[in-house]
């Protein structure tokens, strides 16, 4: 893969949420191996600040600052997630003012902006950042987590203290996804931190305009929700923008649930502190000792057909049929088929998952997100049972009345129950609930797709 800059010089001019100060801002093209920098124009001699990890302000309530210790930039996450979104890699961002335009609250502009500048390719390769060991970050009811993957998803689950307007998404990052899915998402509050926010001197821009207001179960908009699960997309396009101070692209699988500003960064430095830590080991002398390398099995031949007499599946068929792999398996074993259209499984929940490193240390709880994984794996493998499963996959596409009950823990056997409700084709919207003891500990009704895709052999 190239890297990517733009071809053309472009602006656009706003106000800012949180000082409310008018400002223009500017891209222009930079050469291959530059990154992304902002050039503060209104301050003398243009300083420049270029992204990093080390460059985070302490002050991350409800946005992200970029800083040297005498530059600083305010919220340029919006940005930052559209350039991210459609692999911008080399970029100079011109600010003739303190913080970013807010413009109506989304990254739609941005994204727009950067199409008028038109993205081109340039001769030197993209280098990545890999997640390639599971990489936690938790803090009272929120957590991240990353895992390796050959490309850009993220796995969000967005809700508030009350349980309401709990969503659920889970999306492959693309040029395309991110225009059409992610960029129009607008950022929201709820109405009663809007005082508080005041007070500390935060939102001086901010409107209805810009934001979307949650006041109970009533949504506050200038217009209708561009999607259904808007507020969970909009965590989507935070979480690329956080993420971008990197310096670098990614390549992981993020699963995110109730993230925040502070958390998303929490999780960037971990990934960078492991990132330095796979590079200094890489370095170590040549004498130095070092683990063996696994010796590497001959791959086995799938069966990826379930046959009808099939009444369970064990953990070998379950990974002829599914493309998951370590550590994302959520299934362990299908117990019973038990109608055409209906299976129960289970998910042995031992205290060896990566995830309980950081969710929480001391207090081991399994992610509700995962939960929710482990009910749309089974209910592709019904999907996967009616149809040749040669050359497909079966999608996740959305989830909702999520509900948690009880938490897991690491000796609890999951049970997940699983019945498509709808099938329609290649579509099918299907129940799920998971229980532990005989006790309901999660449920949620589905949607997913089952897609062509290449060979994951």
């Amino acid at each position: 893969m190239k890297q990517r800059t733009i071809l053309r010089e472009a602006s656009l001019h706003g106000r800012g949420l949180h000082t409310g100060e008018e400002c223009t801002l500017t891209l222009l093209p930079a050469p291959a191996n530059h990154g992304i920098v902002f050039r503060r124009t209104d301050l003398y001699g243009s300083p420049e600040l270029r992204l990093s990890p080390e460059g985070t302000a302490p002050d991350l309530v409800r946005q992200t600052t970029i800083s040297d210790g005498s530059t600083s930039v305010q919220t340029p996450e919006h940005l930052l997630s559209a350039l991210m979104g459609f692999g911008i890699d080399n970029v100079v961002v011109e600010l003739a003012g303190k913080e970013c335009p807010i413009l109506d609250g989304s990254a739609k502009p941005y994204a727009e902006l950067i199409l008028k500048a038109e993205p081109v390719e340039q001769d030197a390769d993209r280098e990545y950042i890999e997640i390639k060991e599971p990489v936690s970050i938790s803090a009272r009811a929120s957590s991240l987590i990353a895992l390796p993957f050959d490309g850009l998803k993220i796995t969000c689950t967005s809700a508030d203290d009350r349980g309401i307007h709990t969503q659920h998404l889970s999306i492959v990052i693309t040029p395309e996804n991110y225009a059409a899915e992610i960029a129009p998402a607008r950022t929201f509050t709820i109405y009663e931190d809007i005082e508080p926010l005041i007070k500390m001197g935060k939102i001086q821009g901010g409107s209805l305009d810009c934001a979307i207001v949650i006041k109970g179960d009533k949504i506050l908009s200038k217009e209708p929700l561009r999607f259904a699960d808007e507020f969970v997309r909009h965590k989507v396009l935070d979480i690329l923008g956080d993420l971008a101070l990197l310096g670098k692209p990614l390549k992981g699988h993020i699963v995110a649930v109730r993230p925040g500003h502070a958390l998303n960064n929490k999780l960037m430095r971990a990934i960078t502190a492991e990132e330095e830590q796979r590079a200094a080991k890489a370095a170590a002398p040549a004498g130095a000792e070092r683990e063996s390398p696994a010796p590497i099995a001959e791959p086995r031949r799938r069966n990826r057909s379930i046959a009808p007499e099939e009444k369970t599946l064990d953990i070998r068929r379950i990974l002829d049929i599914m493309p998951h792999a370590y550590p994302f398996v959520m299934v362990d074993r299908v117990t019973d088929f038990s109608a055409e259209d209906e299976l129960t499984a289970v998910k042995n929940v031992t205290i060896n998952e990566p995830y309980f490193v950081g969710h929480y240390p001391g207090n081991p709880v399994m992610p509700g997100v995962l939960q929710l994984e482990a009910m749309a794996q089974a209910a592709g493998i019904i999907m996967l049972r009616h149809m040749s499963v040669e050359g497909k996959l079966a999608f996740f596409m959305s989830a909702d009345n999520v509900k948690f009950r009880r938490t897991v823990t690491p000796g609890d056997q999951l049970v997940i129950h699983v019945k498509i409700t709808r099938n329609k084709g290649r579509v099918a919207a299907a129940h799920g609930e998971c229980s532990v003891d005989g006790k309901a500990v999660s449920s949620a009704d589905l949607l997913f797709t089952v897609m062509e895709a290449k060979s994951v052999d």
